[in-house]
């Protein structure tokens, strides 16, 4: 057994909800064995407890929960720091050239190495990740991140329409990967690029999956900008609004996460709230992008679960304590303005992840008998 002595914070509970959420022990002790947490608390009561433990006096700095990263692309990496563009030009000028470079699996498979390595650096131990639009490039991902000790959940991206051909997938293609891949990699998420370059028939592909594996996540955009708002209702006429499309298809959850959600109506929020669906926001994207300002206090009044995300390459680069303070700083200008306490950073940043991938009771917090995820 082993204890880490060093100033440590933690949220076992929410504080949205709690004001008492946040653990900061000055002093503290996290004891550790066979890779999960024993204890945390004030050292000398941790010390007391295991006397024969071996202490590493880590005082100089902070330890905090693992990072959670709820929104970020594997194949975006390369293309950090493309500004000056809104959503739809910044795809088709940055984004989907590169992403279809991972035809190649060499090139894939180094990608995915400098991917989960800059998740690493970063504090990031858990993360939700849109995969490739290639089944072999997808699996590189899982790999790379099981040899680096991450916790991964992904899935390959669909898409049949509106990007370029080469990303193009027919849908019974489409299913043959995914299954093939959610056999082989049991943290799957079935991940439609979004509404506007799934068909109908996509959109059954991905109702399928769920139906099939009910533990599966589901991931993809909403609302992120105005103009995808405006195409998305032309492909789905029938629609009453975004959601609709993915409600349509019994997509939207428990195990839905889905990014951005800048621009949503009441009744959708509302919707959102009863399915217990979560919006993994990314604002330093949502800035770059110019796509908007989250409406967070909106989303706390109608009780959607929020966490974190830093969509990797829209957002500008892979850490979450940057996100965490662009959140601070957003929503302090927000039509709704509203101060974000410590505790409620560092809960959107690790345990909120945590919960929206159903995992909570595994990693997010320092409480006994969860995985010893953690960064200093």
């Amino acid at each position: 057994m082993n204890i880490l002595r060093a100033a440590i914070s933690h949220t076992p509970r929410n504080p949205f909800l709690e004001s008492n959420a946040l653990v900061a022990l000055a002093d503290g002790g996290l004891a550790i064995e066979g890779g999960k947490v024993v204890a945390c608390g004030d050292y000398s009561a941790v010390q007391r407890t295991y006397p024969h433990a071996d202490v590493r006096d880590l005082r100089n700095g902070y330890i905090l929960p693992g990072f959670i990263d709820a929104h970020v692309h594997f194949p975006q990496v390369r293309i950090l720091g493309g500004l000056g563009y809104s959503l739809l030009d910044w795809l088709e000028q940055l984004t989907l050239p590169e992403e279809a470079c991972l035809a190649d699996t060499a090139y894939a498979s180094m990608l995915a190495t400098e991917f989960v390595a800059a998740l690493a650096s970063h504090g990031t131990t858990t993360a939700l990740v849109f995969g490739s639009h290639f089944a072999a490039a997808t699996a590189s991902l899982f790999d790379a991140a099981e040899r680096r000790g991450l916790r991964i959940f992904s899935g390959l991206v669909l898409s049949d329409r509106s990007v370029r051909p080469e990303l193009n997938q027919a849908p019974d293609a489409a299913y043959r990967d995914c299954k093939s891949l959610l056999d082989r990699f049991p943290r799957y998420a079935v991940t439609p690029r979004f509404a506007l370059s799934a068909s109908e028939a996509m959109l059954d592909v991905c109702a399928t999956l769920l139906r099939e594996n009910p533990r599966l996540l589901f991931t993809t955009h909403i609302n992120e900008n105005l103009r995808e708002i405006e195409e998305v209702a032309k492909l789905f006429p029938w629609a009453k609004d975004y959601l609709d499309v993915y409600e349509r298809f019994g997509l939207i959850g428990r195990n839905s996460i889905l990014a951005h959600n800048v621009h949503a109506s009441g009744s959708q929020l509302g919707r959102l709230a009863e399915a217990r669906a979560s919006i993994a926001h990314c604002p330093c994207s949502n800035a770059a992008l110019g796509s908007g300002i989250f409406p967070m206090a909106r989303h706390l009044e109608a009780g959607v679960r929020i966490a974190l995300g830093t969509d990797v390459g829209g957002g500008t680069g892979f850490g979450m304590l940057k996100e965490a303070l662009q959140a601070y700083l957003m929503q302090r200008v927000a039509a709704q303005a509203n101060t974000l306490s410590p505790a409620q950073m560092l809960y959107l940043a690790t345990r909120a992840g945590a919960e929206a991938f159903g995992i909570e009771n595994e990693t997010g917090d320092f409480e006994a008998g969860k995985s010893a995820d953690f960064v200093y």
